[in-house]
């Protein structure tokens, strides 16, 4: 493990990342700590909000302070796992003889903004997932790895459904957080007409590179986790399933499935890298509660009921963690 001078510094760069990217994104601090969370926790994270909301350019601005590749895929129906992944093409030697050459897709980046997933076939997602999963590819029997580290940010419109494929249960599970980005308030609204107006947005500065990037995710995976925190995160899981025993009134009222043990996996992993962020090296009850909404929200799934009467995941979590107890 680094000694204490090391851990500072790997903070103070963690806090510089954040104010780099405030250089271009107005407001929305939560969304790039939730995203950077993810990103220490080496997870996967599906941004949900209408368009215009600057998903693109928040990803974008990260892959810049993180000085990692980065890549924009725009999902369409007619879009094919090829386009994805990549195909092997026909190439001719010197010689005249003919050969195959695998022609890398745009799954071959650092940093992936998987836009609109929801647009694509299930075939074209599960490429998508598969890569996500599996952190490689495979084409006519041949294995090709990705560089690491790799992070997909998909996005999704919540208010356009036709047309589309939204992802299974089984699929969104494998996503680490969820997110939910919000309309600006006035001010911050002003604020981005006057930065996105002007000639050109600001170059951003390189703040870490992959090897130190990647020597963070490795520290915060070893931030200890006290029993009595795990207990807790655990509980919360398990009160989110309707047969569970410890489940609330209103999760054995709306839910039809709870959150998976990836969901508890989730909080640990979110809390300590949390955690990191606020410069400290233990989780405390406070981290789990900051990040269970968007660990969870995704994995509870309604039953007929809460769907009809339009229930949101977000409170019945927020029910969960009322009343389920830190200490027992």
């Amino acid at each position: 493990m680094p000694d204490q001078e090391r851990i500072k510094e790997f903070q103070k760069q963690i806090e510089g990342i954040i104010n780099e990217v405030k250089r271009i994104i107005v407001g929305q601090e939560k969304i790039i700590d939730e995203v950077l969370i993810a990103i220490l926790s080496n997870g996967h994270v599906l941004l949900e909000g209408v368009p215009g909301l600057g998903k693109t350019l928040l990803v974008k601005s990260l892959s810049q302070a993180l000085d990692l590749k980065f890549s924009r895929i725009q999902f369409t129906p007619d879009l094919m796992p090829a386009d994805i992944v990549g195909t092997n093409i026909i190439m001719q030697g010197e010689n005249g003889r003919r050969f195959f050459k695998f022609q890398k897709g745009s799954i071959f980046a650092q940093i992936i903004l998987a836009d609109e997933i929801n647009r694509a076939t299930p075939k074209t997602q599960s490429a998508l997932l598969e890569a996500m999963q599996e952190q490689k590819v495979t084409v006519a029997g041949v294995t090709h790895s990705l560089e690491l580290p790799f992070f997909v940010l998909a996005t999704q419109n919540p208010i356009e459904m036709e047309g589309t494929y939204p992802l299974p249960e089984a699929q969104i599970d494998r996503f680490f957080f969820k997110l939910k980005i919000e309309y600006p308030s006035s001010f911050e609204l002003q604020e981005i007409v006057n930065r996105t107006t002007i000639r050109e947005l600001p170059t951003l500065n390189k703040v870490i590179g992959q090897s130190e990037l990647r020597q963070i995710q490795f520290l915060v995976r070893d931030i200890p986790v006290a029993s009595h925190v795990l207990n807790y995160a655990t509980r919360l899981v398990l009160a989110t399933q309707p047969g569970s025993g410890s489940a609330t009134q209103k999760v054995q009222k709306y839910v039809r499935y709870g959150s998976s043990p990836r969901g508890a996996q989730a909080l640990i992993s979110a809390g300590k890298a949390r955690a990191f962020t606020k410069k400290r090296f233990n989780v405390s009850f406070a981290d789990i509660h900051q990040v269970a909404l968007p660990a969870l929200r995704h994995r509870i799934l309604l039953n007929f009921e809460g769907e009809a009467e339009r229930v949101d995941p977000d409170e019945l979590i927020k029910n969960v963690i009322e009343l389920v107890p830190e200490r027992t």
